[in-house]
């Protein structure tokens, strides 16, 4: 998966600035679930649509699966972002980004390391 470089769109730049906005305030070292609902409350305060936990089916073979995998946050239906507050991303936290946003046909995500001094150390970007 090669990551491009280009402008952000203002609603990626405003979920973005949300993300800093929650760490700088909390900083890192907190549960997901905290980062997770201080997120959602800040791009309310900025009338961003979210969708918390939103479920994900696995299409196969003509049928739609329920699994039980829930996409952490899903922004105006074009953005995916998933959450973390782990010591280090790893490439399965990627990968895991990267199959949310086949299966839901979206094509930009954001996953956010909170565990990290700097944010932007813990931000990564990926359209597909």
């Amino acid at each position: 998966m090669k990551v491009t470089k280009r402008k952000f769109s203002e609603l990626s730049n405003k979920v973005i600035g949300a993300a800093i906005e929650v760490h700088k305030i909390l900083g890192p070292g907190l549960l997901e679930s905290t980062y997770q609902r201080c997120l959602v409350h800040e791009l309310k305060l900025l009338n961003i649509h979210v969708e918390e936990e939103f479920p994900l089916p696995v299409e196969y073979k003509d049928i739609s699966l329920d699994c039980g995998y829930r996409i952490d946050l899903l922004i105006d239906n074009q953005i995916i972002v998933e959450l973390k507050s782990v010591e280090q991303l790893k490439s399965i936290h990627e990968a895991q980004l990267l199959t949310y946003m086949k299966l839901a046909n979206i094509k930009q995500g954001f996953l956010i390391n909170f565990n990290v001094v700097l944010l932007k150390d813990g931000l990564k970007s990926f359209i597909l």
